[in-house]
């Protein structure tokens, strides 16, 4: 197997595409409201919310574990109602000479659907693919619809 590689996942947004991608962009602080088993801090480390070039830190829960991830948000398009952070420090980099996420929103039909891509690259090959990251990824989405659902 090569050391590079690009996982995507699809799913449906009945709480609505524009909404998911206006928190994620805009006001990650509150999913730990949202996702509390998932996410458990978000804080602006420099820059502003919602502004490409801005760092985030995270505090998450991943197979079981809790973890940190250094973020810059490496590009924001609200037309296209996509998103792409950029790891630059935190557990996954331990494993990943490069880990990039990003999402993008498009609707089909009377239907939003949110892709999220994982595109990597392992520091071995003694590195599992980043597959349960990307399911971490459909939960906190599906915890995200869900707290809008019951709104």
């Amino acid at each position: 197997m090569g050391l590079k590689g690009k996982l995507t996942a699809q799913i449906e947004m009945k709480a609505g595409g524009d909404v998911f991608h206006e928190l994620l962009s805009e006001t990650p602080h509150q999913i730990p409201n949202m996702s509390p088993t998932t996410i458990q801090g978000c804080n602006l480390h420099q820059g502003e919310w919602g502004t490409a070039g801005s760092v985030y830190f995270w505090k998450y829960t991943h197979d079981g574990k809790q973890r940190v991830s250094k973020d810059v948000v490496e590009a924001i398009d609200k037309e296209k109602r996509s998103l792409t952070f950029n790891e630059i420090g935190g557990d996954l980099m331990e494993l990943h000479k490069v880990f990039k996420i990003s999402f993008h929103v498009e609707t089909n039909g009377d239907i939003d659907l949110v892709s999220w891509t994982i595109e990597y690259e392992k520091l071995n090959d003694e590195v599992d693919e980043p597959l349960t990251f990307l399911g971490f990824l459909i939960k906190l989405s599906k915890d995200i619809e869900s707290h809008h659902l019951k709104a």
